[in-house]
């Protein structure tokens, strides 16, 4: 075995897949690591019939988790955040990025187009479809009202009673905040150190390659099982709530254009639907199933985005681009301070849920980027995986939620601010021309971010749990499939969107940790690499 007192510069004799069990249940080969898939089923089956069985006990004990961690825990979710953006930013700056994943002699998989195009609807597809318009004005009108600052107030910092121009820029600072650098920091740390350790130095491809610096080969006993049961958990919760934030939005937008009953029996039939769509995906591949539907998704998104921009108004949302960024950089330390805050709703409420949800999909979002990235510096693999879609993040919020704010401040229109928060986008579209056909692609986006978030899903969860193994049988990414479908609609048999966000929150919490020695284990790793250069 490897030389266990300096493991960051050494090799390892493990074997891809080495500890798998390789066995046939009929017509289906199964390839399975030991015990990881074993226990990460056995702790999902449980979940859901507990859940099932007792839905009352289930949805009282999901809110008080959440409140629990969100509550003590949020000095803790937000100092993480911020070591994570640093990080990131220190590997831009110094020597270390100019190393190669994959070595000196690797070129990229993919284009820039569908690689952007993949990582994008990975990471955030569904929630800036919910979000794009809801957060900006939410945050707006908490900011603007007469109780703004007081201990029950939501809005973030201080607010801005009674003045609407500074509530519009505070809202919109508030929300980048929230889509900007912080959550692709965090997808960025677990995708470079699964693309490092895997590509450079021949691990598997599982979340416990990346702390091989730090405990040598003892990462492929139950250190390491723990650590990728936690992230298929993780993953998997994770992927439930944004699934039922993508089937509570689907549903109002097509009781909005059809008068389909707005129900939770609705919400079942559209997963169980979208599921099956999701199926032919996973049996696609990754380069005809994943590839091709996130390439679809940006045409159409892009498409939205400039409809929304050039018939809005314009002009006002180009300037409210630039200065949106300005309030994001001005507010920032205040935004992103972990202590002494007096907007406990808004840091508590808002950003802890974030970061606990950003963090509980970084396992699945960033073994995807991981998967799509050989070939990429390190400088070139943060920038285009942190600034970039930061931008577009911004751009998309801008667009929608200024065009919602406009309503709100020079038209009068209250419609969106008055809305449900799944249907808030349908509810800004509506004092747009065309409202029937881009609230249709509103839904379809939201359909198809669904498919690429199930589907890129299942490829991740199954290659954690057959060992790091990127060609397992078919059978277990349909098994996987199916189980996130199942475990989404159990959450919200069992409480709704509140007992998605607690799972979300609750996994994403022991997570974080994983995540700040990460970090150790990519530096380590990265320095021992430049030397080698």
């Amino acid at each position: 075995m490897s030389d266990q007192t300096n493991p960051g510069e050494t090799e390892t004799d493990f074997e891809v897949g080495q500890d798998n069990i390789e066995t046939q249940i009929g017509p289906f080969g199964l390839d399975i690591h030991n015990p990881v898939f074993l226990i990460s089923g056995l702790a999902i089956v449980a979940f859901v019939l507990g859940t099932l069985m007792v839905p009352q006990a289930a949805t009282e004990l999901f809110n008080s988790m959440r409140g629990w961690v969100t509550v003590n825990f949020d000095w803790f979710f937000l100092s993480a955040g911020n070591l994570f953006v640093l990080f990131c930013l220190l590997l831009v700056v110094t020597p270390l990025g100019a190393v190669r994943l994959g070595g000196v002699d690797a070129t990229p998989d993919y284009g820039y187009a569908g690689w952007f195009a993949m990582l994008f609807a990975a990471g955030m597809g569904i929630g800036l479809m919910f979000f794009g318009v809801s957060e900006p004005i939410s945050h707006y009108a908490s900011s603007v009202a007469e109780t703004a600052g007081t201990a029950e107030s939501w809005a973030p910092l201080a607010g801005a009673p009674g003045d609407a121009a500074a509530a519009a820029q505070l809202g919109m600072a508030a929300t980048i905040y929230h889509w900007g650098l912080h959550p692709w920091a965090m997808y960025a740390v677990v995708a470079l150190a699964l693309a490092f350790f895997s590509y450079n130095r021949g691990l598997p491809l599982s979340l416990r390659s990346a702390f091989f610096p730090l405990f040598g080969d003892r990462v492929w006993g139950w250190f390491g099982h723990m650590v990728d049961v936690l992230a298929v958990l993780a993953t998997l919760f994770g992927l439930a709530t944004s699934l039922g934030f993508g089937a509570s939005q689907a549903n109002a937008g097509l009781n909005f254009l059809f008068g389909i009953e707005d129900s939770s029996g609705t919400k079942i039939i559209l997963i169980i639907g979208i599921t099956a769509i999701a199926l032919i995906s996973v049996v696609r591949g990754l380069d005809g199933g994943v590839k091709r539907a996130s390439e679809i998704n940006m045409v159409l998104a892009f498409l939205l985005l400039i409809f929304v921009l050039f018939v809005g108004p314009t002009a006002d949302l180009l300037k409210g681009f630039f200065s949106g960024i300005g309030a994001y950089v001005t507010n920032l330390p205040a935004l992103s301070n972990p202590f002494g805050r007096t907007d406990a709703n808004f840091s508590q409420g808002w950003t802890s849920f974030y970061w606990a949800w950003w963090i509980s999909w970084s396992p699945f979002v960033g073994m995807f980027i991981a998967r799509v990235s050989r070939g990429r510096t390190v400088r070139e693999f943060i920038i285009c995986v942190l600034l970039i879609p930061s931008l577009v993040c911004a751009l998309w919020m801008t667009v929608f939620g200024g065009t919602a704010l406009s309503q709100i401040v020079v038209e009068g229109y209250t419609g969106a601010q008055d809305a449900a928060t799944e249907l808030r986008l349908f509810a800004m579209l509506s004092e747009l021309p065309l409202t029937q056909i881009t609230s249709a692609i509103g839904i379809i986006l939201v359909v198809v971010f669904f498919v690429t978030s199930s589907d890129s899903g299942s490829l991740v969860i199954d290659t954690i749990t057959a060992g790091g193994k990127t060609d397992g049988p078919m059978p277990q990414r349909v098994f996987w499939c199916v189980f996130e479908g199942l475990v989404a609609i159990t959450l919200l048999l069992g409480g709704g969107l509140a007992a998605l966000q607690a799972m979300a929150v609750t996994t994403g919490f022991p997570f974080a940790a994983v995540l700040l020695l990460m970090c150790v284990s990519i530096w380590k790793g990265l320095s021992a690499e430049r030397k080698l250069m």
